[in-house]
């Protein structure tokens, strides 16, 4: 008889531990779903800014002589062409002629080309993109391995440059380089640059991105 509340006290614990086995492998279950459903916020959260991000494209360069260009028409190849901008600004295209494309952007001169196409197509679709950029320079002086006028090209800093003119001569004063840059007010802006401490691994903002029209002066 004293054996019943024995057993019976086995068997409330025996399922005690069977609940709290069942309890543990759902907290484990519900543990592991909320970790799934935080890396993928993060991995959502990570991947969504880039989906909004703009980037500017060359609708703001500002063509210029000798600049090549290819048009193209849609579904009409023979007005596809590569032109190069002539020093007049000009360039020819089949059945337009002459058209002004130097101090226009590429957007502006699609619009251009469009209006003059539409009195031989109907419904124009024309795309205008920069395929070498040849207008915009930048002029190296001084004692340098080889001054001259150096195209732009694309992004190009100081230290870039020199590199390309082959480094500074041995008579050069490395702490002593000049930028000259004109606004678009007409002013004259005069920019040090350090390229002896830049090595060093100081003034390491002073290595600007050169413009178009820029004079590096190298003492």
């Amino acid at each position: 008889m004293r054996a019943t509340p024995v057993f019976f006290w086995v068997g409330s614990t025996i399922a005690n531990m069977e609940y709290c086995r069942s309890e543990v492998a759902v907290k484990q279950i519900v543990f592991t779903l909320c970790a799934i459903c935080i890396v993928c916020s993060t991995g959502i959260s990570q991947v969504s800014p880039a989906k909004t991000t703009t980037a500017t494209g060359p609708e703001d360069f500002i063509i210029g002589p000798e600049d090549v260009l290819e048009i193209k028409v849609w579904r009409e190849p023979d007005f596809t062409t590569k032109a190069v901008v002539r020093p007049d600004g000009k360039i020819g295209m089949t059945l337009v002629g002459d058209i002004q494309a130097s101090g226009l952007t590429t957007t502006q001169l699609k619009q251009g080309l469009t209006k003059q196409l539409e009195r031989f197509i109907e419904g124009p679709e024309v795309s205008v993109v920069v395929v070498e950029v040849n207008s915009q320079t930048v002029n190296l002086i001084g004692k340098v391995g080889r001054p001259g006028t150096y195209k732009l090209g694309g992004p190009l800093s100081v230290v870039e440059l020199l590199a390309r003119a082959g480094g500074l001569s041995d008579l050069a004063k490395p702490e002593n380089i000049m930028i000259v840059r004109k606004k678009s007010t007409g002013q004259i802006e005069r920019i040090p640059f350090n390229y002896q401490a830049y090595v060093e691994g100081r003034n390491l903002w002073g290595n600007i991105q050169l413009k178009n029209g820029d004079i590096v002066m190298v003492e």
